[in-house]
C-alpha cells in the first residue's frame, strides 16, 4: 500500500479532531477524502505530511512511518496544502529551483526537472514573473509543480481548487490526472464533480470518524435504503391499482400528468415492466434516479 492509515486518533485539548480512522490507499489510486468543513480531512493530511504528530496510531506512507521516519516520508510524498504557501517576492522558475534545492536536488538533474515541470504544469508563458503576479490559477499550478518537483510516488492535495472559477477548476483538475500516471493521490474536496470525473473510491469522513468508504458507483446504487423509480405511461391511466399489488412499492407521487415517482425497497423496473404490460398499460419510459454524490455527503454528514 502506497497509504497506511492505523488506529489513527488526534486530540486537541479536549476536542477529538480524529477518531481511530483506518484506510489504506493503494498505488496508482485516485482517492477522494471528502467531509464538512471540521471533519479532520486537513488534520490527517498533515500528520500524512509530519506536520502534526498524532495522538493515537499512526500513518505509513510507502511503508514508511510518519513519527519514526519523518525523512523518508518526506522524500516520498508532494504535499500542496489548502494555504498554498509560495515565496510570492520570487520569480516562478527561481521559485521551482529554491524548491528542488530544498529537495537536495542538483544540476544536471535540477535543471531538467524544473524545465519538465514548467512545461507539464503549462507555466511556460509565466517563468519569468513574479510569483506575486500570478492568478489564483496559475499559483494553484505552481503549488502542483513544486509538489512534483522532486518526482514522489505519493501526492497530498487538500482543497487544491479551493477559490477557483469554473475553468480554472477544470484546468487544474485535468492537471491532476496528467500528473498522476504511476502515481498514489490522495486529495480533498468540496466538489462532488471533481470526485466523479478524478476518482473511482472515496472515503467519507464525519465529525472525525470514518461513515464510507466506497466505489463511486456503488455508493450511488446502494447508500440509500429505497430505490427512485420514474414511470411515464404513454397515455394517462384510469387506475393506479395495479401499480399498488406491488408490495415492494412504499410511495407514489405524480410529478405530472403521466409521469410518477415510485419509492420501492429494491429495483423493480424489471418486474414492474412486465406486470403493466400483462395488464395492456402502455409505458413511455421508465428509468431508476440514480443518488447524486451531493445527496450521499448529505445522508452521511447530516
Amino acid at each position: 500500500m502506497s497509504i497506511k492509515i492505523k488506529n489513527l486518533t488526534k486530540i486537541y485539548k479536549q476536542q477529538k479532531a480524529i477518531s481511530s480512522l483506518n484506510f489504506e490507499v493503494e498505488k496508482g489510486e485516485i482517492l477522494g477524502f471528502l467531509g464538512p468543513n471540521g471533519a479532520g480531512k486537513s488534520t490527517t493530511m498533515k500528520i500524512a505530511t509530519t506536520l502534526l504528530l498524532p495522538t493515537e496510531g499512526t500513518i505509513e506512507i510507502q511503508g514508511y512511518d510518519v513519527i519514526t521516519q519523518k525523512q523518508l516520508v518526506k522524500t516520498n510524498i508532494g504535499y500542496l496544502s489548502e494555504q498554498n504557501p509560495l515565496y510570492t517576492d520570487m520569480f516562478v522558475k527561481e521559485h521551482l529551483f529554491l524548491i528542488g534545492k530544498l529537495h537536495t536536488m542538483t544540476n544536471p538533474l535540477l535543471q531538467k526537472r524544473v524545465d519538465e515541470m514548467i512545461e507539464l504544469c503549462s507555466l511556460s508563458s509565466e517563468k519569468h514573473k513574479l510569483v506575486s503576479q500570478l492568478s489564483k490559477g496559475y499559483k494553484q499550478r505552481l503549488g502542483l509543480a513544486q509538489a512534483l518537483i522532486h518526482n514522489p510516488p505519493v501526492l497530498i492535495l487538500d482543497e487544491p481548487t479551493t477559490g477557483l472559477d469554473p475553468n480554472q477548476i477544470t484546468e487544474i483538475r485535468n492537471l491532476i490526472k496528467d500528473v498522476s500516471h504511476n502515481k498514489t493521490v490522495l486529495f480533498s474536496t468540496h466538489i462532488m464533480q471533481e470526485v466523479k470525473a478524478l476518482c473511482q473510491r472515496v472515503v467519507i469522513i464525519h465529525k472525525g470518524e470514518k461513515v464510507a468508504d466506497e466505489n463511486v458507483s456503488f455508493l450511488e446504487k446502494n447508500i440509500f435504503q429505497t430505490h427512485s423509480i420514474q414511470i411515464e405511461f404513454a397515455h394517462n391511466p384510469n387506475s393506479l391499482d395495479t401499480i399498488h399489488s406491488f408490495t415492494e412499492i412504499t410511495n407514489i407521487q405524480q410529478q405530472s400528468e403521466n409521469i410518477y415517482i415510485l419509492t420501492a425497497t429494491h429495483d423493480i423496473r424489471a418486474e414492474l415492466l412486465k406486470h403493466l404490460t400483462q395488464n395492456n398499460i402502455s409505458v413511455s419510459g421508465i428509468h431508476l434516479i440514480e443518488n447524486s454524490l451531493e445527496d450521499i455527503f448529505k445522508h452521511l454528514t447530516h
